[in-house]
């Protein structure tokens, strides 16, 4: 979820509904004008170029760029290159280079030297020195009376006759009384008010700290003690008399029936194979206990004689 999402489902407070719709009316009201300025200039856009500007455009291409196309393809690229095939350009070449270019560079030094020069002299000599004085002609008439004026007259006028009376009253009618309102009036009103501040904060502190306690001793003897008193006198009780009245029975009779189980199982394996059923992985297993009269004996031993011995003697 971006941004957007979460400001757009974040609950909104009575203000900004309020706030809303002036808001957007006076948003409505200052960007519609421009709005209906914008698309205006943009339809009578589109109707410039549709109307006047794309059929100017073919007509232009079709009267100028048709026929210079046809005049460099149909005139100037033939004649161009019929004066290649019949070898016009070499001898344009030779006159550029030894007609042409030698009358230019004279050309260009009898300017050099029949106008530059001359030119040269007259913007130093004459133009340059004239320059200069109708600048000073024009500092003198034009711009020295305002500075002496500035200078001479506004200058101390608004010094001597506005800035140092200001400056005189200032000093002496305005910074003593104000000298003697901060240090007798100010100052100990403001010392007064920090350590009103001061103290005001130490006794909030006292009082939050008392009424942490107050909340703390209610808290215990309305919720924790009687929690307590009940967890000590009543589960705690009743937790051991179900451990001792029927978790012990129940698993001293789970155990018992387990027992009850196996020998079951034995007497019903011995019922329906016969013998001794197989033993599991840590149960005993032997040749069963011999009795009087029975034959079984370890094998490589011989049977004893079964005769009392009373009928011995």
């Amino acid at each position: 979820m971006d941004r957007q999402e979460m400001d757009a489902r974040r609950p909104e407070g009575c203000l900004t509904a309020a706030v809303r719709m002036p808001v957007r009316i006076v948003v409505l009201l200052v960007v519609l004008p421009v709005r209906l300025v914008w698309d205006a200039l943009t339809a009578c856009g589109r109707a410039l170029d549709r109307v006047v500007l794309r059929p100017l455009g073919r007509v232009l291409y079709a009267l100028l760029i048709t026929p210079l196309v046809w005049l460099y393809a149909q005139v100037l690229a033939p004649l161009g290159r019929a004066l290649v095939v019949y070898g016009l350009v070499k001898p344009a070449g030779w006159l550029y280079r030894w007609i042409l270019t030698p009358l230019g560079h004279a050309l260009a030094w009898l300017g050099a030297n029949l106008v530059a020069a001359p030119a040269r002299w007259l913007y130093r000599w004459v133009l340059t020195p004239a320059g200069h004085g109708v600048v000073w002609l024009a500092k003198a008439l034009l711009v020295w009376p305002w500075v002496a004026l500035w200078t001479y007259a506004v200058v101390p006028v608004v010094r001597y006759g506005i800035v140092v009376p200001l400056a005189w009253l200032f000093r002496w009618v305005v910074v003593p009384p104000a000298r003697w309102l901060y240090r007798w009036v100010l100052a100990p009103v403001g010392r007064e008010i920090r350590d009103a501040a001061v103290m005001a904060w130490r006794a909030a502190g006292y009082v939050s700290r008392a009424l942490g306690r107050a909340l703390k001793w209610l808290g215990w003897h309305l919720l924790g003690r009687p929690v307590a008193w009940t967890w000590r006198n009543v589960c705690v009780p009743a937790g051991h008399a179900l451990r001792d009245h029927l978790w012990r029975p129940a698993r001293a009779a789970l155990a018992a029936a387990r027992v009850t189980l196996r020998r079951a199982r034995l007497d019903a394996w011995r019922a329906l194979a016969g013998g001794p059923p197989p033993g599991r992985p840590g149960e005993p297993t032997g040749a069963p206990a011999r009795s009087l009269g029975s034959t079984t004996t370890a094998p490589g031993v011989a049977p004893a004689p079964e005769i009392s011995p009373r009928q011995r003697g």
